[in-house]
């Protein structure tokens, strides 16, 4: 069984008075947060707020680029080339990366959110441009994909990425995520039984097929409404097994 594992969250999905997520009481949960850069949700204030509120809990802090769209909150389909998408992912990046630099926080991983994440499962093209991309730009930078054939082929090239799966989102029998349009509450303790199959290298499919998992960290949406319980069952589950947590960074670093 796997004995360190990061813990992420996405965070900073409010947008200008209107609030969405339980971030000051998540983020402290977590060991990495993916903030929301403006185009999926979140603004500039949001932003802002975010990256305080995990500098003082001690996460470490990503950008989550997502499409232009947020009316559906960034999960549904638009069509993007490979240099589209770089680009969306380097232009969120930096927007976040300059309020983080007023304040002192370092950005650093990048994470891909929703349908865009989505679209680095099923073209490779655009997998593979928004992985140099972001070499090219920031090549300390980590770039989270969901844990698989993709990951994989990209990692062994030596591109630094973090493998991930979801705690609180079911698999198809191909190992991808089922993305729902709007999260419900979801059991606390399902989620911990699939987060603690992640550790053992296994999942199970929606429909009871065997799915093999190697991931470097493992996600909770902030935007579901019982996340935080997620959270605190995760961890108080990783505390019995003797499961230590620490950022993205330090669990790659550990494992090559």
């Amino acid at each position: 069984m796997q004995t360190l594992v990061d813990l992420n969250a996405d965070a900073g999905e409010s947008f200008g008075r209107w609030t969405l997520g339980a971030d000051d009481q998540l983020i402290p949960l977590v060991n990495s947060v993916n903030v929301a850069c403006g185009w999926h949700a979140g603004d500039p204030g949001t932003m802002h707020s975010t990256l305080r509120i995990a500098r003082e809990a001690g996460a470490s802090v990503g950008a989550h680029p997502g499409m232009p769209d947020l009316a559906g909150f960034g999960r549904r389909a638009i069509a993007l080339s490979p240099q589209e998408a770089a680009d969306a992912c380097l232009y969120q990046f930096g927007a976040l990366r300059g309020i983080a630099d007023s304040l002192g926080v370092p950005v650093t991983h990048v994470k891909p959110h929703g349908a865009l994440y989505g679209l680095t499962l099923r073209d490779e093209n655009v997998a593979d441009a928004v992985v140099d991309a972001l070499a090219n730009a920031a090549p300390e930078t980590n770039v989270v994909l969901l844990a698989g054939q993709t990951a994989q082929r990209l990692a062994a090239k030596g591109y630094p990425v973090v493998r991930e799966a979801f705690a609180d989102l079911d698999y198809d029998d191909n190992g991808h995520i089922v993305i729902e349009p709007v999260p419900r509450a979801k059991s606390p303790q399902q989620c911990t039984e699939q987060a603690t199959s992640v550790l053992r290298g296994e999942l199970v499919s929606m429909n009871g097929a065997s799915v093999p998992v190697d991931a470097d960290t493992i996600c909770v949406h902030g935007d579901r409404p019982n996340a935080v319980e997620i959270a605190e069952a995760i961890r108080a589950r990783f505390d019995e097994e003797g499961v230590g947590t620490a950022p993205m960074a330090t669990v790659l670093a550990k494992r090559d």
